[in-house]
């Protein structure tokens, strides 16, 4: 019997993977989880039938959404990240000896267990000492900080279901705060190819808009994700994301990565004009 995962990304279209094994479902307090063996994307993470990642294609999102602000902050030294229970964000985050804390703040415990037993290549940075792992809602944790931290990544699931609160003008104006003069925010922004994604788009980035003064959409191709294209959010207090870019000290750093790099860092900002269309009178 073949086994296939379907995950539909419109009424119309969805992406089929065939399956070998499924490896784990539970229901936790708030959402199901699942883990699935595949022949062509290795193992696969998926929540309430939401497909989060792939061992094949996660690196693209987690090294677009870290070595982004990592490249123009010139000091980060604490990060928070938002969501991001997998652990992929916190691995590339401790690629950086200069980090010296970062928080994770994840909603749901079994998600971090789940990956730490089914998914050791993406989890395997949780046990650096510089990780602090806390159980509780992202929303609910911004709120009392204040001035706190250098860079947040908002590696959140899709705008509903328990990562809903994460794309409000209340969160966002919180991270403003939580961020020091100088801080950036990052968080991925769905997909601008279908209708009702790119109204998320659009709508997610007003929000955004109404706290920083500058946000700056960019872009990766992700295979497993809707259209396989997907935006992410830059905005900051302080720096431009192309402008501050420093990029031969990004290099000396000698960071190993398989998606990004700095010349692509600069072309990530340069969007379709279809997207550019999208957002046009928000910014």
């Amino acid at each position: 019997m073949q086994l296939t995962f379907t995950e539909k990304h419109t009424p119309h279209v969805g992406l089929c993977i065939d399956v070998n094994k499924h490896l784990y479902t539970a229901q936790s307090a708030f959402q199901r989880i699942d883990v699935l063996e595949s022949p062509e994307f290795g193992r696969i993470l998926v929540l309430d039938g939401i497909l989060m990642l792939t061992e094949k294609d996660e690196f693209i999102y987690h090294e677009m959404i870290v070595h982004v602000p990592m490249a123009v902050h010139p000091a980060a030294k604490r990060v928070l990240v938002i969501g991001g229970g997998d652990g992929g964000a916190v691995r590339e985050l401790c690629k950086y000896d200069a980090v010296e804390r970062i928080d994770l703040v994840e909603i749901d415990a079994q998600v971090v267990e789940v990956c730490r037993e089914y998914l050791p290549a993406v989890s395997q940075s949780f046990s650096d000492p510089r990780v602090n792992v806390r159980y509780e809602d992202g929303l609910k944790y911004v709120r009392r900080c204040s001035d706190l931290y250098d860079i947040i990544v908002v590696d959140s699931t899709d705008p509903f279901g328990p990562g809903e609160g994460l794309f409000t003008k209340e969160f966002y104006g919180n991270c403003f705060k939580a961020l020091k003069e100088d801080g950036i925010l990052v968080n991925q922004h769905e997909n601008p190819f279908y209708p009702d994604d790119a109204a998320a788009v659009r709508r997610i980035h007003k929000q955004i808009v109404l706290s920083f003064p500058l946000s700056r959409l960019y872009q990766a191709h992700i295979p497993t994700y809707p259209s396989g294209h997907w935006l992410f959010g830059f905005s900051s207090k302080k720096y431009h994301p192309v402008q501050h870019l420093d990029a031969d000290r990004w290099n000396a750093l000698n960071i190993k990565t398989r998606y990004y790099n700095t010349n692509l860092h600069k072309a990530a900002f340069a969007l379709p004009t279809y997207v550019e269309d999208l957002i046009k009178g928000v910014e």
